[in-house]
């Protein structure tokens, strides 16, 4: 009888809460499109304090995608299917992210950091849980899944938000449930990225990293649902790289 009242609790909670799925991606889109605007707008590291306060608004993006690709594993009704599908989406990704940001379409031309979209770091994120999740792999040896991140970490480095996204996705997931707990590993790993950046990028910059805590009301608000639009899934992966490509004409008009 108390399992009962528990579990009936944990529904009602979250059919208090507002904000489906849908809406976690859309609050996403848009705070992705204005951060990328800004980059092409105000290109570098300017200290304006408008200019910082949209690259803020623009550190709601990475965590709800962190967020919303455990969500999409553990819903997806074929793994292997999801990860194809974030495969294709990231090499189409590839050639508008660059574009959008004067990045050489080859790999690696011009360094190891930002030479592909974050896109890259989520279609591995979603492998590397498939195979660590297989019962199979599972019975393999510490050593050999060690070796097994640090070559996705490896792959994944050169990409935005690096392999970094690729770790926090995969600890996230192991807290499946826990919202404390998935924001926790956010904010540990984005320590470690905003320490890569205060020593090699930008002080400044490495601060406003942390800036990612304000997902936090918005995942606590997360019902669980999808929403009644099945679609969005196809918008978002239309409008990524049609945004980047439009923001790349843009530039280029500009400048």
């Amino acid at each position: 009888m108390e399992n009962s009242n528990t579990a009936a609790e944990l529904t009602q909670k979250k059919q208090n809460k507002k904000l489906n799925s849908n809406h976690i991606k859309l609050i996403a889109i848009i705070a992705m499109t204005i951060d990328h605007l800004t980059w092409t707008l105000w290109p570098g590291y300017r200290q304006e304090w408008w200019i910082i306060l949209l690259h803020l608004i623009g550190r709601l993006t990475a965590p709800t995608m962190w967020f919303m690709i455990c969500e999409g594993f553990h819903y997806t009704r074929d793994v292997k299917k999801y990860a194809l599908r974030l495969f294709i989406f990231a090499i189409i990704s590839h050639f508008a992210y660059n574009f959008c940001f004067g990045i050489p379409f080859v790999p690696l031309k011009t360094g190891f950091i930002n030479q592909t979209s974050v896109m890259w770091s989520l279609a591995w994120a979603v492998t590397a849980l498939y195979v660590l999740n297989d019962p199979r792999f599972k019975e393999k040896s510490t050593l050999l899944k060690v070796l097994f991140l640090f070559a996705v970490c490896v792959i994944t480095f050169p990409s935005d938000w690096s392999c970094i996204a690729v770790l926090a996705i995969i600890f996230m997931n192991d807290s499946y449930g826990n919202l404390k707990k998935q924001i926790a590993t956010i904010m540990i790993f984005v320590f470690f990225y905003a320490v890569v950046y205060f020593f090699n990028i930008d002080k400044l910059y490495a601060v406003l990293q942390f800036g990612v805590i304000i997902v936090w009301p918005f995942m606590a608000n997360y019902n669980g649902q999808r929403g009644k639009w099945k679609d969005m899934k196809w918008f978002f992966y239309i409008y990524y790289p049609l945004h980047l490509f439009l923001l790349g004409l843009l530039r280029i008009y500009l400048y």
